[in-house]
């Protein structure tokens, strides 16, 4: 198929949302529900992280599939006493996360890994919630409503939305349009579906219309604020463990 060529100075008519990283965060507020992309160091977006502390927002929830490492993203949030609430798959690597639920000072909330990803890819496509069997019998049925389905019992799991997104990519172009690298794509694009404000970290910004369609993993339509690294700091480097 033959395309139709762009009628020159189209792109200059399509929002640009470069921001900076000040006021990226400056929108997030004390009991706001933020969602966290990454799995570990990859997908997690440190230098966004890093602001948030900075402005220090309280009683927030966050939605992560994990709470990192001691001494870095997420246990910089809890080390600053701003975590009310953790949704997540596992904290087992972050002994203060730990610390702080047995002491009663952090709220942790348990979800399978393949179900945190499916509550939150319930939210993006306008849901309720999901039906499923998993957990059934577990410590992950508590407080949740179980209904039976020809004969088998099934737990109510309800969508998981957020006001805001903080997620890290590769490159963006000027209107929000993201690829990312490899495995660091996790849960980005799922939340970047399901935050009312998504907000990015890009390793490399570059102009509109310069991303091929298939290299897009995310559109832009779903994001609202672009910041631009000017470093990449030690923190998204490869945990190494002897």
């Amino acid at each position: 198929m033959k395309h139709l060529p762009r009628e020159p100075g189209w792109e200059n008519r399509v929002r640009n949302k470069l921001t900076e990283i000040e006021e990226a965060i400056a929108g997030i507020r004390d009991g706001m529900t933020i969602m966290v992309g990454g799995f570990g160091v990859p997908g997690t977006p440190f230098t966004l992280l890093e602001e948030l502390v900075r402005q220090a927002p309280r009683n927030l929830t966050i939605i992560k599939n994990d709470a990192n490492e001691i001494g870095m993203g997420i246990d910089f949030l809890l080390k600053a006493g701003l975590v009310e609430k953790l949704i997540a798959s596992h904290i087992g690597l972050n002994a203060r996360a730990v610390e702080q639920m047995n002491a009663g000072r952090l709220k942790v909330e348990f979800n399978s890994q393949g179900i945190l990803a499916e509550r939150i890819r319930a939210a993006g496509a306008g849901l309720l919630g999901i039906v499923t069997d998993i957990g059934v019998g577990t410590m992950l049925q508590n407080g949740k409503s179980a209904i039976d389905m020809d004969g088998t019992t099934a737990l109510i799991e309800t969508a998981l939305k957020a006001d805001y997104a903080l997620i890290h990519s590769v490159q963006a172009d000027t209107f929000g349009n993201l690829r990312f690298a490899a495995t660091a794509r996790n849960f980005s694009p799922l939340m970047a579906m399901a935050a009312g404000t998504t907000v990015v970290e890009a390793e490399e910004i570059v102009a509109l219309g310069e991303l091929a369609p298939d290299e897009i993993h995310t559109p832009g339509p779903f994001v609202q604020k672009v910041v631009g690294l000017q470093v990449i700091s030690e923190a998204y480097d490869v945990v190494r463990r002897a």
